[in-house]
């Protein structure tokens, strides 16, 4: 295990985009209509296959750590009006479509997918799989909360297509689910995977989290003990973002029950001790993967790729986001549709794509995004070879190379000529690395969470 000295500590406390995409949503300006999504769509060709992300603003509960978009319903007539939006939204991302090769990918995210009942949540994911043409063998995965999981959605989930799940676990300690308004048992969720699995879902995910208030390296990693023994094919290790003055509810949250960021490490690395010793793979900053899973085998070949769902082993150049505030990522461009479900339903009422924010990207965006997302993924990336790839000189980001230098004498990074490489030791601290190639030097210290 690593500690975290003193000069580590100074990159480790500084505010960062987890780099889910280059340049960051932080770049994007308003959009006035849809003209210009429109004709970023025109550039998809008929080779290209599509990922599409569905995004559920509904949790039946609201859990004082969430960062996410999401609400609770207090009832099922709004959600039913939301889903009859989100169909016409559906209908009119498909229209805008030219041909393509179909979808590869479909993920469900929220909020939890959970919120929906089993009729809908089936009648949903036909209806993706109709409009966007979905490809046989295509992972269809959706995020669940175990806590308010219906055994019946959960073991109708294979049927209805879906292929993997992803359980926002977080932790087992008593505790600690008090302190966060998440109360789930070991046997709830127990009953969940065995559910799921029973059903058809083969492949399972699981959330899990350190730096919640009273959480310890003792009790994050019995946490993590405890997880493993049902066997999830990834887990997913998230630091918990403490941003009251962005998210109301987590004001609930008081700053004397949470670790500094040096136990924070250490909760970190405790968590993954454990998740060696299970022969379990890093991927990443903060992704583990069997050895034999999908994403362990696209890390091994250097394909795996990262984008507003975090790691992925979908290939997909295109992704479209459906629902309030998801974010579509096209080869020259991203979208991100329209935050409050009032103005977003707008929109579609008129016949709009809802969207409210955009960047069209450069030509030097689209390289540094690729320098970033090789080390986001690989933690090592060839400069000059990226740069030559893009008909550019080899020492085009050069500076952006001597920036990095100057994080070598303290082990974040090694680098040899134009080649750059994180040692695993740093790897939770990739992003103080990847930030030197980012050019868009927007700092928002209250927008981004801490390294660690």
């Amino acid at each position: 295990m690593t500690s975290l000295s003193n000069r580590l500590l100074t990159h480790a406390t500084r505010t960062l985009p987890r780099y889910t995409s280059y340049p960051t949503a932080l770049a994007f300006q308003p959009a006035a209509d849809d003209a210009d999504i429109r004709r970023w769509l025109a550039d998809i060709q008929p080779h290209d296959t599509l990922s599409i992300y569905a995004h559920i603003p509904f949790c039946d509960r609201l859990c004082w750590y969430c960062g996410c978009h999401t609400s609770v319903p207090n009832g099922y007539a709004r959600v039913a009006r939301f889903l009859d939006q989100l169909k016409r939204e559906i209908d009119l991302w498909a229209d805008a479509l030219p041909d393509h090769a179909g979808t590869a990918h479909l993920h469900f995210g929220g909020g939890s997918p959970n919120s929906l009942n089993t009729v809908d949540f089936a009648d949903l994911l036909v209806l993706l799989a109709r409009r966007f043409r979905l490809r046989p063998g295509a992972e269809v995965a959706v995020e669940l909360d175990p806590g308010n999981l219906d055994p019946g959605f959960a073991a109708g989930l294979g049927a209805a297509g879906a292929t993997r799940a992803s359980l926002g676990v977080q932790t087992f300690d008593p505790e600690v689910q008090r302190l966060v308004n998440r109360v789930q048992p070991f046997e709830q969720v127990a009953t969940a995977v065995e559910a799921l699995r029973g059903g058809g879902v083969g492949a399972i995910n699981f959330d899990m989290m350190y730096g919640l208030p009273a959480q310890t390296c003792d009790n994050v990693a019995a946490s993590m003990e405890t997880a493993l023994s049902l066997e999830p094919d990834r887990v997913a290790l998230f630091g918990y973002a403490h941003v009251p003055w962005m998210k109301k509810h987590q004001a609930v949250i008081r700053d004397a029950d949470l670790a500094d960021v040096t136990g924070r490490w250490a909760q970190a690395e405790a968590a993954e001790a454990v998740l060696s010793a299970h022969g379990y793979v890093r991927i990443g900053m903060d992704h583990y993967a069997r050895p034999g899973d999908p994403m362990t085998a696209r890390l091994a070949d250097g394909t795996l790729h990262r984008n507003f769902q975090g790691y992925t082993d979908d290939p997909s150049a295109v992704l479209i986001g459906v629902g309030p505030s998801a974010i579509s990522s096209l080869p020259y461009a991203y979208a991100q549709n329209r935050l409050r479900v009032d103005d977003w339903a707008a929109d579609i009422a008129a016949g709009r794509l809802p969207v409210g924010r955009q960047l069209e990207t450069t030509s030097d965006d689209r390289l540094r995004r690729t320098v970033i997302e090789r080390l986001m993924c690989d933690l090592q990336v060839d400069v000059g070879a990226v740069c030559l790839d893009y008909g550019r000189e080899v020492s085009t980001l050069d500076p952006a190379i001597a920036a990095a230098r100057s994080l070598e004498p303290d082990g974040l990074c090694q680098i040899d000529g134009r080649r750059i490489r994180v040692p695993h030791a740093m790897a939770r601290l990739v992003r103080v690395v990847a930030a030197c190639f980012d050019n868009r030097s927007i700092t928002a210290p209250k927008r981004h969470s801490a390294a660690i």
